[in-house]
């Protein structure tokens, strides 16, 4: 049998170390419309690993030949650290999981693919919902218990990394939740994932959820609570972060926030909150800022599924100012209205963007970029030819800047127009 003991080791040494456990690859691959190769899922793995998870949910590989391939060569690569050098004293190589239902036949095509990782890890998951129950499974309470019991038995006779999550946590009747949850716990599950499976929960809500199963778990001392989080309701990443607040010390989530129907929480959001203020949680996570926005562009073009510009840490306006009273207080001092570094997180400093709102400092900045020094009375008129400009399009390029400058140029010669 191959263990997964590093992994805890490790994890046991670093109480205030968050595991990051990306679901890009299998919950963030069941976004509509997207559907990676198995070359793809290679590449964005390998990437994966630069950025530092501590976790590869690698996909799905009972649902196909084509997925258990494609996760088996994940294990057999990334999951022995292949390409990628120890950094920092970070567990190197990342654990490779992959998802399971409840039945035997899942069980035995996951560990089939992820086996050959160094840290392999199975994930079961079973819905414990009364709705769930009801008209998904169409089985009684005593029945999933049962189930959840033998099956994550069945998976630790396998593996010694067995991850179990209780779908639709948040619509569960707690009493029921926790019985399962000791359940589980007593057949050898290492990690209780608490899936918002629906975006359900509020922040404070799922919070004193995590809360409770931290305090009942907390001395055991081998059971990591883990959240996961869906944005129905727009809220996943606040509903991570409330997780990891009250004890959750591992969370799962996508790169860009991907995932079914709205998404999951982001990665990037998660981690930025977490070094950002860090003086708040008082958590580290492994991750390496610099390969954020590498790793976010290249899920946004193996997936086709382009970021809005507005997105939080990556987006095209996340360090982008057209106010004219941002503008000058970034030419003044960037922390002014910046809480992070673009250079940071391998992002382009994107700076000014000239529109209608700007102001006359900026303007003066971006001539100065441009190679152009006016007077004041000059850089009046130009400043003027530019607002009018501004005011009857979206933006004004840099091309049309130059183009001002230069007819301002002509005129002060007495050239021909």
């Amino acid at each position: 049998m191959t263990m997964g003991k590093d992994f805890w080791e490790i994890r046991s040494k670093e109480p205030d170390r968050v595991t990051i456990l990306d679901t890009t690859l299998r919950d963030g691959e069941q976004s509509p419309g997207v559907s990676l190769t198995g070359a793809e899922k290679l590449e964005i793995a390998q990437q994966l690993a630069r950025l530092g998870v501590d976790v590869i949910e690698a996909g799905f590989p009972a649902s196909s030949a084509g997925e258990l391939a494609a996760v088996q060569r994940i294990a057999e690569t990334v999951g022995r650290g292949q390409g990628h050098a120890q950094r920092g004293g970070r567990l190197e190589p990342p654990g490779i999981a992959g998802l399971s239902r409840a039945n035997r036949h899942d069980i035995d095509k996951t560990w089939e693919g992820v086996r050959a990782a160094k840290c392999p890890r199975i994930h079961i998951v079973l819905p414990t919902s009364d709705i769930h129950l009801k008209y998904k499974l169409e089985k009684t309470r005593a029945q999933v218990l049962q189930i959840a019991r033998d099956m994550v038995s069945y998976a630790r006779s396998l593996c010694d990394d067995v991850e179990f999550s209780a779908e639709d946590s948040t619509r569960t009747d707690r009493d029921y939740l926790f019985e399962v949850l000791d359940a589980v716990v007593d057949a050898g599950a290492r990690t209780l994932n608490i899936p918002d499976t629906v975006g359900y929960a509020m922040p404070a809500e799922y919070g004193d959820l995590i809360r409770v199963l931290c305090e009942r778990y907390a001395a055991r001392g081998d059971v990591v609570i883990s959240g996961h989080c869906h944005d129905d309701l727009g809220v996943a990443t606040a509903n991570t972060l409330a997780a990891i607040a009250n004890g959750a010390r591992q969370v799962e989530v996508t790169i860009n926030g991907i995932g079914e129907r709205a998404g999951n929480a982001c990665l990037l959001e998660t981690v930025m909150a977490l070094h950002t203020r860090k003086p708040f949680y008082g958590l580290e996570t492994g991750i390496d800022r610099h390969e954020i926005g590498p790793t976010s562009r290249l899920v946004s073009t193996l997936t086709g599924m382009a970021l809005q510009a507005n997105k939080a840490i990556t987006g095209a306006n996340a360090f982008a100012h057209e106010s004219g009273i941002h503008q000058d207080g970034i030419l003044k001092n960037r922390s002014t209205y910046e809480i992070m570094e673009a250079s940071e997180l391998g992002l382009d400093q994107t700076g000014l963007v000239l529109g209608k709102h700007s102001g006359r400092n900026a303007f003066r900045a971006k001539l100065r970029e441009l190679g152009f020094a006016m007077e004041d009375g000059e850089l009046n008129r130009a400043f003027v030819r530019f607002k009018d400009m501004a005011d009857s399009q979206k933006s004004v390029s840099e091309a049309e800047i130059r183009a001002i400058c230069e007819m301002m140029e002509s005129e002060r010669e007495g050239a021909p127009l």
